[in-house]
């Protein structure tokens, strides 16, 4: 792969711009065979795909890196494990944050990852109101001080809260957000703060649990219980609230066609458009190793370059749509409501 593959998400971590997602391997997409697992990671990273998103409550997430860190030095040694970006996060219950409560915890990721120091901590936190989040990023900065964590990331945090982090005087290099072409939410006030502030942004959600394809192009509205993982429930509730399944096949329809003029795949001008969006570093797109992958379609997503016309196309369709601003709140409200 090129060097539009890549992206420099600070100083000392250049990332592939897809980042493999782990959130399939959580238990709630199908069963994982973590030795098929492993071996599928190696195809991965072999095919440039080296930046893995995780946490610390994805299941055996953060152990498959171990033991795929182990299996490298086995198979190949020491040469190219450099070359790996493992990100995870931190998910505490809202309650009173402690030093050694972060630290133990921070020190059980270092454990099961295999690794001395994390190249990103995502810090996530599931209310506001409760102000010991504040508390818990200064410990995590000590820690990071103290060579325990490379760089400080949040995930799902709205704009305010970020806003408030930033001014508390805690560094923070990226914010992890659902943002696809059914949620455009971050343009609104997200976007415009990291940009003022140089924080990128690496997103999530971005084809939609997998409905952003053609499998669902001229399919007929499913019902819950027939979609088969977490990821397709989620994301097919969200269509409904943005506009619905009829909506939904007329912008099928549109990336097909612009698809087809640029010799790619629905999912491939998905992600793309997110790509191209301001300060978006890396889209994350979920990996269900071992039972199946999509790495050389997949790579077809940095062949792309929209023009005036594509984009035109796609937006006539959007603006029909609902305002999820409106709806739901900035990034993350979902999840606080």
């Amino acid at each position: 792969m090129n060097d539009l593959t890549r992206f420099q998400l600070t100083s000392d971590l250049n990332i592939c711009r897809v980042l493999n997602g782990m959130w399939q391997v959580s238990g709630a997409h199908g069963t994982i065979n973590p030795t098929q697992a492993i071996e599928s990671m190696f195809a991965y990273v072999d095919a440039g795909f080296t930046t893995w998103d995780m946490a610390d409550n994805y299941g055996p997430a953060e152990d498959f890196i171990g033991q795929f860190r182990r299996q490298w030095l086995i198979r190949r040694g020491g040469e190219g494990l450099d070359n790996l970006q493992c990100f995870t996060k931190w998910v505490p219950r809202p309650i009173k944050i402690t030093r050694d409560i972060v630290e133990k915890n921070i020190d059980i990721s270092l454990t099961r990852m295999g690794v001395e120091t994390l190249d990103l901590l995502q810090f996530h936190w599931w209310d506001y109101s409760n102000e010991s989040y504040l508390d818990a990023l200064q410990y995590l900065s000590q820690l990071q001080q103290a060579g325990k964590i490379k760089h400080l990331g949040l995930t799902n945090f709205d704009t305010e809260h970020l806003k408030i982090i930033v001014e508390s005087g805690i560094k923070i290099v990226s914010n992890q957000v659902q943002f696809s072409l059914i949620d455009r939410r971050p343009l609104l006030e997200m976007v415009p703060f990291c940009q003022q502030h140089d924080i990128k942004l690496l997103t999530y959600g971005t084809l939609d649990g997998g409905l952003l394809s053609e499998k669902y192009l001229r399919h007929p509205d499913p019902i819950l219980s027939s979609l088969n993982t977490a990821s397709l429930r989620k994301y097919k509730n969200m269509i409904d609230i943005w506009g619905g399944w009829h909506l939904f096949q007329e912008l099928l329809g549109v990336l097909r066609t612009i698809g087809n003029k640029h010799k790619v795949s629905i999912a491939n001008v998905a992600a793309a458009y997110i790509l191209e969006q301001p300060m978006v570093a890396g889209v994350i797109i979920g990996v269900r190793l071992g039972i199946s992958e999509h790495i050389e379609a997949t790579k077809k997503v940095f062949n792309i370059r929209f023009n005036a016309e594509d984009y035109q196309q796609i937006e006539t369709v959007l603006q029909k749509s609902t305002n999820l601003y409106q709806l739901i709140g900035d990034c993350g409200d979902e999840y606080r409501r």
